[in-house]
């Protein structure tokens, strides 16, 4: 579906809107101020970021967790005053849907699972916030929001720069037009992986390499920068350590062509450090940001000058954001249709990889 700019000037404002913490006007919002957070998954994303990020949000609170490691059990508890009740393995995860005390259950997966647990999630009678990618395959990510309808269920991706204000400022820099009618945009985020042994180069549980974990930001960047579906695209891959990505991508560049016909250079890695950037290019002048996605120190230039914005916390905005939508009953600005538009485009991607064609997708 091709997102028009009309739309995408009333989805900055929702997201405005979202991360403007205050007074509610729904009724839900007057019955009921706080969403009650279970955190499915307790890696590193959970512990550094999520459960810190919960500490601040004023909609969110966290007071379950999922785990599949026992000796966790009593840490979480004791740090953040979790009671027994809420506490909850992948085994009885079912189990949930007759605690009342839990609304949201926050998916932190590899993402070869995101597609069970938020099913079950749905079933179970929970709201559903979901880490990016949405799910392995593009048919994973209909599935999940099948459920999530059938069972009268939101359903959020974990999409936190859209909550970003230097993000947010760029999406409204190109639909004013500032700088002139977008011409191009370069887009790329990489690192180099460590362990050969962890997760994200397990082709199973991943579904996928850089592309899949960190390529997805400056594929999203283009996305919601342009206001546009790519119309075609075409890919290269790179692999230097065959041993090593066996089994996922090492490095990918790509290229987007949108139906204004605004073109898009893409790339990423988990070969080297260093990208971390997107830059805009229009008519009269350019905008952009480096870095782009990390979870903080977010920072633009445009080519009148610096952007310089407050920073926040992503995630705390990011469920205060869907919090917010349970009170108020609406939807997220960041919907399971959202990662469906993205893992179309992924798998776009791979295909030209094994093609080696330009490959071609449907206008709306």
């Amino acid at each position: 579906m091709t997102i028009n700019r009309r739309l995408f000037l009333g989805t900055t404002a929702s997201i405005t809107a979202a991360t403007s913490f205050g007074v509610h006007t729904s009724m839900a919002a007057d019955a009921k101020s706080t969403v009650n957070f279970a955190l499915v998954g307790l890696g590193s994303l959970s512990t550094k970021q999520l459960a810190p990020a919960l500490q601040q949000t004023k909609h969110a609170k966290l007071v379950g967790i999922v785990t599949g490691t026992p000796s966790k059990e009593k840490v979480w508890a004791d740090k953040y005053g979790i009671k027994q009740e809420n506490i909850y393995n992948y085994d009885n995860f079912d189990k949930l849907s007759e605690n009342e005390s839990i609304d949201v259950v926050y998916i932190v997966l590899p993402n070869g699972m995101h597609k069970e647990f938020t099913v079950r999630g749905a079933k179970a009678g929970k709201h559903v916030l979901c880490e990016k990618p949405m799910a392995n395959t593009s048919d994973e990510c209909r599935e999940m929001i099948a459920a999530c309808k059938e069972n009268d269920r939101k359903l959020a991706i974990g999409y936190r720069c859209q909550f970003e204000p230097h993000n947010q400022h760029c999406i409204e820099l190109a639909r004013s037009e500032k700088f002139g009618s977008l011409k191009a945009i370069e887009a790329g985020f990489g690192f180099k992986i460590g362990d050969p042994n962890q997760w994200r180069l397990d082709g199973k549980l991943a579904g996928g390499g850089a592309m899949m974990d960190v390529g997805v930001y400056a594929l999203q960047a283009c996305r919601y920068i342009s206001g546009e579906e790519p119309v075609s695209i075409s890919a290269q891959e790179t692999k230097t350590d065959p041993v090593k990505f066996a089994e996922v991508d090492e490095s990918i560049t790509w290229t987007m062509k949108m139906p204004s016909g605004v073109i898009c250079y893409c790339s990423t890695s988990y070969a080297f450090n260093g990208i971390n950037r997107y830059n805009a290019y229009a008519d009269k002048g350019w905008f952009g940001l480096e870095p782009a996605y990390s979870y903080k120190g977010i920072t633009g230039k445009t080519s009148k000058g610096p952007i310089e914005l407050e920073s926040i916390d992503q995630f705390a905005a990011e469920m205060d954001a869907f919090a917010k939508c349970i009170l108020e009953d609406r939807d997220s600005t960041v919907p399971g249709e959202e990662g469906l538009r993205d893992m179309i485009c992924v798998e776009a991607i791979y295909e030209s990889i094994r093609t080696g064609r330009h490959i071609e997708l449907p206008r709306a």
